[in-house]
């Protein structure tokens, strides 16, 4: 199993898109672990898709024929929309935050006390959960 990529990492200014994209092609190649399946195209997945005007299945049928992130990206912005300025701040933001004083605050809770990170203070949002889990925080 390998993991995706940090949802942390940016395209155009965008978090989260690179890690969609890189679960689609795990996926595809076998490489995904099974937990992350049942969630594929939904939560984060689905906002994002949703920010872009896009189909999930559309993306990921395009990306499993061999879409680097950036041709992902053209496919998606040609077929949606690219978020303005102000809507990629809005995004970043709570995207960035999830979890952090808002109703994502018990889930992440819950994940924190599954994983055995209960007692890590550093671990504040979604996006640090997922980095810990997956060894990078």
């Amino acid at each position: 199993m390998k993991y995706p990529v940090s949802p942390k990492g940016t395209i155009h200014g965008l978090v989260y898109f690179r890690r969609m994209v890189d679960k689609i092609r795990l996926h595809a190649a076998g490489e995904l672990g099974d937990d992350y399946i049942p969630n594929l195209g939904k939560a984060f997945d689905e906002r994002c898709c949703k920010l872009l005007g896009i189909s999930y299945e559309a993306l990921a049928g395009e990306v499993r024929k061999g879409l680097t992130d950036d041709q992902a990206w053209d496919w998606a912005v040609a077929n949606g929309k690219a978020p303005d300025e102000e809507q990629t701040e809005v995004w970043n933001g709570f995207m960035s935050k999830r979890g952090w004083n808002d109703e994502g605050a018990e889930t992440l809770a819950r994940r924190k006390k599954e994983g055995g990170f209960e007692k890590r203070d550093d671990i504040r949002t979604m996006f640090d959960y997922i980095d810990a889990d997956e060894g990078r925080l």
